[in-house]
């Protein structure tokens, strides 16, 4: 017997509590308020939050790397960790298991 997922539920490199820490630390960091917990793993992040503009990524990734406890050096990062909010849980993934 093999373990398979239910149709249209795709395996993540992450887990739920990932993106709900890694959504909490947007919104604590951009100050998103509740708008945020509407945030699901396909939410279009740069280009898409308006909060979300160049300062404000440095200090999002400050706030991860306390958070989860790694450090980002700048070849670790790219606009395109920043495209979903799944693809920045990815990023965090990768950097604890790392």
């Amino acid at each position: 017997m093999t373990d398979t997922l239910p149709i249209n539920q795709a395996a993540t490199p992450y887990s739920n509590e990932t993106l709900d820490e890694v959504r909490d630390c947007l919104a604590t960091t951009l100050q998103l308020g509740e708008s945020a917990a509407s945030f699901t793993a396909e939410t279009r992040l740069l280009g898409a939050v308006p909060e979300l503009d160049s300062m404000a990524v440095v200090t999002v990734i400050l706030s991860l790397e306390e958070h989860f406890g790694f450090e980002v050096d700048d070849d670790d990062i790219s606009a395109d960790e920043f495209a979903t909010l799944g693809t920045l849980c990815e990023f965090v993934q990768s950097k604890v298991d790392s």
